[in-house]
């Protein structure tokens, strides 16, 4: 089943806490093959259970798991500090929200889920509805340990399929987490988790019936390939290199708040975070000191402090590759705007990196092409809107991309010709606010439907029609 150039999982998992990498949140051996082989069966016996049981059930079992997560709010708080590094403040809103999807589906769930229509000719109708495809398989990040999982698993719930969720190895205490605060409140079996590597991945992207994935762009367009070779639908939410674009009629002192906090907030760690500032002409000078000035009060801290906006980098791999990325543009010419001496250190024994600006990127950098994923960006300047937009188009991932001005023809105008899936006017790139109305990204961020509202519901079930004639002579 497992294709050989799978890499072998280790034997046993750590996760640690990025703020002190002393302590280890979880341990735990990852699943083998044959767990995911009977994970499945578990839940198609669970899913058939689940469907029979009627709209009425699913819909206060899923009230009751958001009750339950509102219940444990607190503690889960507490662990996405410990084992993500997620400022408190954002902790708390994610958790805001994780309650508010569960809440959502076990309403939505009442809606319609087809149309009737007149037969062309004679007595009659016909109809349509959604029927769930059976068992989603989950494959979620580590940046968003419950509100991914949850935004993904309470549509398919909803719409009548059972759920494995392979998390991410940094994040599985919170998994197991949310597992166990649903267990009393769902089906034995209907929610699974399994920990592991590659390839538990790739072996629940076999087996599932629907496949759903939240990660970087390569493991995204790995999973695609391995579902659509299996026939099995798939929708993948991948990196996003976003840009924010600040024209000289803004508010410049609004622009520059909402954009730094999009590069410093939790330390760059979100697919929607901005990663390219385009200054349009005499909006450089003002924005650049007070894009720097702003930057400069955010360094990284204790993402315990009710205060902090840039916690930790998940790992020693990612605070390096932040280090590498910046001195690699300054040996190549760029200048160093906000960010220190040394710009990736702070003074704790955790993996801190202080946010950094850079300005003068020579084209072809990797800055300019590839997501980095931590507190870092790169300020350019385009002599007008037009400029701008084919700046901000020139990325590989097109997600979301901000646009400060203002001017409604140049709100309107930005909103035509870039080709991000999501535009903010006067908006920071990350904490979009589309719930729920679907969300996605276009070339290398995403593939498939869209996901988040109703368009899961969709995503999640295949569509069924009914002829339905008189019958006898």
């Amino acid at each position: 089943m497992t294709p050989q150039a799978t890499p072998a999982d280790p034997a046993v998992f750590t996760s640690r806490n990025p703020a002190d990498p002393s302590d280890i949140v979880i341990e735990f051996p990852g699943c083998g093959e044959e767990a995911v082989i009977q994970a499945a069966q578990r839940a198609r016996q669970a899913q058939a259970e689940w469907l029979g049981a009627g709209v009425a059930a699913r819909s206060e079992a899923l009230c009751k798991a958001a009750d339950a997560i509102e219940r444990a709010a607190d503690e889960m708080t507490g662990l996405v500090i410990r084992e993500v590094g997620k400022p408190l403040a954002e902790a708390r809103a994610e958790l805001a929200h994780t309650v508010s999807i569960w809440r959502y589906y076990s309403r939505v769930l009442y809606e319609p889920s087809g149309a009737l229509h007149e037969p062309s000719a004679g007595p009659g109708m016909l109809l349509t509805r959604r029927r769930p495809l059976g068992t989603a398989g989950l494959i979620t990040p580590w940046n968003f340990p419950l509100a991914i999982p949850s935004s993904k698993a309470a549509p398919a719930l909803a719409a009548g399929n059972a759920v494995i969720l392979k998390p991410a190895p940094e994040a599985t205490a919170c998994a197991l987490h949310l597992a166990e605060a649903l267990k009393d409140v769902l089906p034995d079996g209907l929610l699974q988790v399994v920990p592991g590597g590659p390839r538990v991945g790739e072996a629940l992207v076999h087996l599932a019936d629907v496949v759903s994935f939240t990660g970087s762009t390569a493991v995204g367009k790995a999973v695609v390939r391995t579902a659509t070779a299996c026939g099995t639908p798939v929708q993948a939410e991948m990196g996003g290199q976003n840009a924010a674009i600040v024209l000289p009629d803004a508010d410049i002192p609004q622009a520059a708040a909402h954009i730094a906090a999009a590069i410093a907030g939790y330390a760059g760690q979100k697919y929607t975070a901005t990663s390219q500032v385009i200054a349009v002409g005499s909006a450089r000078e003002p924005l650049r000191d007070a894009l720097a000035e702003r930057l400069g009060a955010m360094p990284a801290a204790d993402p315990g402090s009710a205060s902090t906006i840039c916690g930790p980098v998940i790992s020693l791999a990612a605070r390096h590759r932040v280090a590498e990325m910046r001195m690699s543009a300054l040996a190549a010419g760029a200048c160093l705007l906000a960010g220190g001496a040394d710009g990736h250190t702070a003074p704790r024994s955790g993996w801190y990196v202080n946010p950094t600006l850079l300005e003068t990127v020579p084209d072809g950098h990797e800055l300019l092409e590839d997501v980095v994923f931590g507190p870092i960006a790169v300020l350019q300047e385009a002599n007008g809107l037009d400029q701008a937009v084919h700046l901000a188009n020139a990325g590989r991932q097109g997600l979301v991309t901000s646009l400060h001005t203002t001017d409604l023809e140049s709100a309107l105008y930005g909103s035509d010709h870039l080709e991000t899936s999501m535009v903010g006017v006067n908006a920071p790139t990350t904490g979009v606010d589309y719930f729920p109305l679907s969300l996605g990204g276009t070339e290398g961020s995403g593939h498939g439907p869209h996901e988040e509202g109703r368009a899961d519901l969709d995503f999640y079930t295949s569509r069924q029609t009914i002829s339905l004639l008189p019958g006898g002579s």
